[in-house]
């Protein structure tokens, strides 16, 4: 079977013309079908309203006999005349209101029909001809009911595919509309998530050049000196640690005090060796007076520390006190502590740091935009695919319903 394309603004319009030798029949059955029910309860309604005229004249006889079963008949006539008129035919004939029609009609007759079942027998046996005339019209109009419905179910569903059809086609453009709406939401989204991806482009930049001036640059340089140096320093005291913990542990007991000074000097060794030793005074007076102390506890037994532990660092001692070891070592340390406070404390550092804060804050603060607008596109990226996902399946639904109404495989495209 070939496949026909046809574009979605015109499926309505050839739709239309392919079904209408099958369509317009059927809608010619249900308007006749529709008619029948109408007249079948104008019927009803008539007799109704002679029910209520024979009641009123029996009720005016004020016999004892017929006065009270008068009175119900022509409360149950009014009554089922107003349920009648309650139900409102459609102009128009179609699958939806065929179903709303069939279902106030069934209502009609379930309520019509239990309050006759209720009253009847309490009539009886007066009004019987009346009576047999209200139960063959209402059993006529129940019968044409029947046929409507089941023409409703059963044979106008091929004109309610047709119409369910045109449903797809309006639910298709809605679809459309709604996916280019969000193409649209996108393109926005993308430029102004494209405006601050080059201010952070901008402000990175900004970063940089700070960091690679003169002055940042010596900075970094005299970091990094530093960096070396603290190690250098780190493995030249490697084998005091352990003796600076225990004697610090043994100046704060009454058998062996230090002075305010050395003790405030041994806490800085122990926590930022580097600092205590760049801030001593030439020769590091400080460090030897704490060492030459520490050498007396260890010789006297004071300090306890493990027999290799204890050669070590008294190796150590020994060679800082009476070899100067540390003397070179101490010089750049000294230089590059003292080379650092001047970088960053002068003005030209003082200026580019605040600078650098600044735009450290301005970067994160665009940077948390930006995830915010990374999690918003994602949403309406999703948002898209299961827009884009509802097209292609009513789509298909689309062609599938427009070949079993016509026999034909179409394409539908826009």
């Amino acid at each position: 079977m070939a496949e026909a394309e046809i574009p979605l603004n015109d499926v309505k319009k050839w739709l239309e013309q392919e079904t209408a030798p099958i369509v317009e029949p059927l809608k010619a059955e249900g308007t006749l079908l529709l008619n029948n029910v109408r007249e079948r309860l104008g019927d009803v309604r008539e007799i109704c309203e002679k029910l209520m005229r024979n009641s009123e004249v029996e009720m005016s006889k004020d016999s004892r006999k017929t006065y009270r079963r008068a009175k119900v008949l022509n409360k149950l006539a009014k009554y089922a005349i107003e349920t009648i008129d309650n139900v409102k035919f459609p102009d128009l004939i179609s699958s939806e209101s065929l179903q709303i029609a069939c279902d106030d009609l069934e209502k009609m007759i379930a309520v019509v029909g239990r309050e006759r079942a209720k009253w009847f027998p309490r009539i009886s046996p007066f009004f019987i001809v009346d009576r047999r005339r209200f139960d063959a019209a209402f059993g006529k109009t129940a019968k044409s009911h029947e046929k409507l419905r089941s023409f409703s179910s059963d044979r106008y569903m091929k004109a309610k595919i047709v119409e369910d059809s045109f449903l797809m086609v309006d639910e298709l453009f809605q679809f459309l509309e709604k996916s280019n709406a969000i193409d649209e939401r996108r393109k926005k989204m993308e430029l102004q998530r494209g405006i601050l991806e080059k201010k952070i482009d901008e402000d990175q930049q900004k970063t940089m050049l700070i960091r690679s001036s003169d002055e940042a640059s010596e900075l970094a340089h005299v970091n990094e000196k530093i960096k070396e140096l603290k190690e250098k320093l780190r493995r030249s005291l490697r084998h005091l640690q352990k003796p600076f913990l225990k004697f610090q542990s043994l100046a704060q007991g009454p058998g062996y005090p230090l002075p305010p000074d050395e003790i405030k000097k041994l806490d800085e060794y122990l926590t930022s060796p580097f600092k205590a030793f760049a801030t001593e005074d030439e020769g590091y007076p400080l460090l030897k007076r704490l060492l030459r102390k520490m050498d007396d506890a260890m010789t006297k037994g004071k300090l306890k520390l493990k027999s290799t532990r204890l050669r070590k660092a008294q190796m150590q001692v020994n060679s800082i006190l009476h070899k100067d070891t540390l003397v070179s070592m101490h010089r750049s340390c000294k230089e590059a502590f003292y080379d650092k406070q001047r970088l960053s404390t002068s003005k030209a550092m003082t200026t580019l740091r605040e600078e650098s804060a600044q735009l450290q804050r301005e970067l994160e603060e665009l940077q948390k935009q930006k995830e915010l607008f990374d999690s918003r596109v994602a949403v309406v990226d999703n948002e898209h695919k299961g827009v884009l996902e509802k097209i292609e399946t009513q789509k298909k639904e689309l062609e599938n319903a427009i070949s079993e109404s016509t026999g034909k495989k179409v394409h539908v495209s826009w």
